[in-house]
C-alpha cells in the first residue's frame, strides 16, 4: 500500500510541474486568464497531494481550500503569504473560468509565476519529508 501512495504524490507531483510548466507557455503568447488556470492547478495538485499524504480528507476546491488553511497556514507550516496567493488563484480560477469580461493582464499574472514556484517548492518540502 505504502508503494500506491508513493507513487500517487509522485503523480501529483509530476502534474503540478507540468501545470507550472504550461503556465509559463501560456504567459510567454499572453494567455493571462488560462495562464492563472494553471497556477492555480499546479499549487493545486500539490496541496491536494499534501492533505493526502496527511490523510485529511476534502472532496471539493474549496473544502480543499479550507483544509489546507487550517491544517498547514493556520499552523505556520505554510506562511500566511503563500495561503493568501492560493487564496487569490482560487478566487482569480473561478473569476477567469466562469465570469465574463473579466480578463487578467501581464501586470497582474507575470510576477505569480515565480510565487507560485516558491510555494509550490514550499509544499513539495512537506510532501517529501
Amino acid at each position: 500500500m505504502e508503494d500506491a501512495k508513493e507513487e500517487y504524490l509522485k503523480y501529483r507531483i509530476l502534474k503540478s510541474d507540468e501545470a507550472l510548466e504550461d503556465a509559463r507557455l501560456l504567459a510567454e503568447n499572453g494567455r493571462w486568464n488560462a495562464c492563472i488556470n494553471r497556477l492555480y492547478y499546479s499549487c493545486y495538485y500539490l496541496i491536494s497531494a499534501l492533505l493526502y499524504k496527511y490523510k485529511f480528507s476534502a472532496h471539493t476546491h474549496n473544502g480543499i481550500k479550507t483544509k489546507f488553511f487550517l491544517e498547514f497556514v493556520k499552523t505556520e507550516k505554510i506562511d500566511k503569504d503563500s495561503g493568501k496567493l492560493f487564496s487569490s488563484l482560487f478566487d482569480w480560477r473561478q473569476e477567469s473560468d466562469y465570469a465574463d469580461f473579466v480578463d487578467f493582464d501581464k501586470d497582474v499574472v507575470y510576477p505569480l509565476i515565480n510565487k507560485v514556484y516558491a510555494l509550490n517548492e514550499s509544499l513539495k518540502f512537506l510532501i517529501q519529508e
